[in-house]
């Protein structure tokens, strides 16, 4: 008889220890407080946050989350949602200040403890992601309650030119070309105009480089059989285009015309170009 009441109490003990480990997860004597992640503007950089939540709890505890509402997302790649359409953008939730322990649900990747408690969680957005602007969102559900994740993309742009070189002018007609570099967020609309330089009295359709008072005429065109003049006049002379999240190159195409004659020396101008979006 003494062996077998042993062998009960033991039972009961396994029993009772196991229910107190999961007393967040199935009601219980515990609760969680949770708060919305909210990591703000995510521009393609590193983004890092972190927020605490509750427990008050007698005995031990374990909180599981789960992979969240994105499609195809995991534990290790959680993901956001853009609201009203259909474009991903992925994070993850970690359990250490590192963020190198990811946050599941399954045993070992819980966060557990005992008694009252606050409990940090680390979120992450990497980098070098691009998504179409607008506001991401994601829930998940630990046992008993359920938290959101948000980010916003801005639509946002940025804009680099190389150097257009045309070498010696002899008198001949002279072709050059160089490079404009713009990056633009997924789906923004953006224009990119050249003004008429910094000669006294040249235009989009006439521009100056100088030597001193000498001045030598040249034209920048769109396309490159010369014939769709470069300028600055939205929705009429300058160059459209709808980003992707990656670099876009467009090519500036140069001529001098032939016959002009002037003084020998070295002929500059500086135009600028506008990013508009």
């Amino acid at each position: 008889m003494t062996r077998k009441l042993a062998l009960v109490v033991l039972l009961i003990l396994a029993c009772c220890a196991q229910r107190a480990a999961a007393q967040i997860g199935g009601g219980g004597n515990c609760s969680l407080s949770t708060s919305p992640l909210n990591f703000g503007t995510y521009t393609g950089t590193l983004l890092n946050i972190t927020t605490n939540w509750t427990v008050n709890c007698v005995g031990g505890w374990d909180i599981p989350l789960n992979a969240g509402s994105g499609k195809g997302a995991t534990v290790t790649n959680r993901k956001m949602t853009l609201s009203g359409g259909s474009a991903t953008l992925s994070y993850q939730l970690y359990r250490d200040a590192a963020r190198t322990t990811y946050w599941g649900n399954t045993t070992n990747t819980e966060v557990s403890g005992n008694g009252n408690a606050t409990v940090p969680v680390y979120g992450q957005i990497t980098a070098g992601q691009s998504g179409v602007p607008g506001t991401y969102t994601d829930t998940v559900d630990s046992a008993t309650t359920s938290f959101t994740i948000t980010t916003i993309i801005q639509p946002s742009c940025a804009i680099s030119a190389a150097t257009l070189a045309f070498g010696n002018y002899s008198g001949s007609l002279l072709s050059s070309t160089s490079t404009i570099s713009v990056i633009c967020t997924s789906t923004t609309a953006y224009n990119v105009g050249l003004n008429a330089g910094t000669s006294s009295g040249a235009t989009v359709t006439t521009r100056k480089m100088t030597n001193g008072a000498a001045a030598l005429g040249y034209n920048l065109y769109s396309n490159s059989g010369q014939t769709t003049n470069w300028g600055n006049t939205v929705g009429k002379d300058t160059v459209t285009g709808t980003g992707t999240g990656t670099v876009q190159s467009l090519t500036v195409y140069g001529q001098i015309p032939l016959g002009q004659s002037v003084t020998p020396g070295s002929y500059t101008d500086t135009i600028t170009a506008t990013l508009t979006y």
